[in-house]
């Protein structure tokens, strides 16, 4: 029998790819999306499509659940309103899943739930594994908040995984895509001076990462799901140019960030120098463990 798998965030930029590999392996997949059924099919393929979880409440139950719902983080400015949209999405939204799943006849084994290298917070140039302390701002309080939804089933013997992803990178979409056409142009540049650390994955390696979570029965806690090669933004900004094959001359001056972000310019100007080091110890092998291979598949 296939085992069937609910997810959330299928249609996102991550979701699409994970929902197509799962479905290579002879899942059976359910999508939460607010998207139109045709529009869930066209990105995810042959699932079940529904557009609100009380529509689950009592069910028999799923072998597994991938909860990756949430706002774009960068999407806009975060104002007070934008910042509880923020938490809504994801811990409003885990809420309703946990309550939901213990009402089903048998819970799943396993729940791979999202949540971000924000964790953190700020790092400065400290290398940051499972294990670092975490600096108490925004960013942090919202994973914390995202995960300690999640971890609530561990009560129902639900084996938790937490996936604390950096910046993903990939074809067609994500962060990437609203820095190409700048690039392209002659107008791309560091954020601030670029010194501050981007914790980048490409999005083959972030599915990958899922599935084994998925897949591994002695996998649980968090993982930062990162690239084992961490990067400052001015490194980043010149791999980039190169792969394009431009110049990266206009940087964009903090101040001039903060006055047009406002607090969301904290995100852009900090960082963490964040490693993968759970996942290597367990022997999870990158496809693109580099930059220069990664923005070549991006970009080509």
């Amino acid at each position: 029998m296939n085992k069937r798998v609910l997810i959330t965030g299928g249609t996102g930029f991550i979701g699409g790819v994970l929902c197509s590999e799962l479905l290579c392996r002879d899942y059976k997949l359910t999508v939460l999306s607010r998207q139109p059924a045709d529009k869930v099919h066209s990105l995810c393929g042959q699932v079940d499509a529904i557009n609100n979880l009380e529509n689950l409440r009592s069910d028999a139950g799923y072998d597994a659940v991938i909860n990756l719902a949430g706002e774009g983080i960068a999407d806009k400015r975060w104002t007070a309103e934008r910042k509880q949209t923020l938490r809504d999405s994801r811990i409003g939204l885990t809420n309703t899943l946990t309550e939901i799943i213990n009402t089903w006849a048998k819970p799943p084994k396993v729940m791979v739930s999202g949540s971000a290298v924000g964790f953190y917070g700020d790092q400065g140039s400290a290398r940051v594994t499972e294990d670092t302390a975490p600096h108490n701002e925004f960013t942090h309080q919202l994973c914390r908040d995202w995960e300690n939804a999640a971890l609530k089933l561990e009560s129902s013997g639900v084996r938790i995984c937490l996936s604390r992803t950096g910046i993903v990178v990939g074809p067609g979409g994500g962060f990437l895509q609203r820095m190409i056409l700048p690039f392209k142009l002659g107008l791309g540049g560091r954020l601030g001076a670029g010194y501050q650390y981007m914790p980048w994955i490409h999005r083959d390696d972030v599915v990958a990462a899922l599935i084994w979570m998925l897949e591994t029965p002695d996998a649980s806690g968090a993982y930062n799901v990162v690239s084992p090669s961490p990067i400052t933004n001015r490194e980043f900004t010149r791999c980039l140019a190169s792969t394009l094959k431009r110049p990266a001359i206009l940087p964009a001056p903090a101040p001039v960030l903060k006055i047009v972000l406002g607090s969301m310019s904290h995100l852009l100007l900090t960082g963490q120098q964040a490693v993968p080091a759970r996942l290597i110890n367990s022997g999870f092998e990158f496809r693109y463990p580099t930059l220069t291979e990664a923005l070549e598949d991006a970009t080509g």
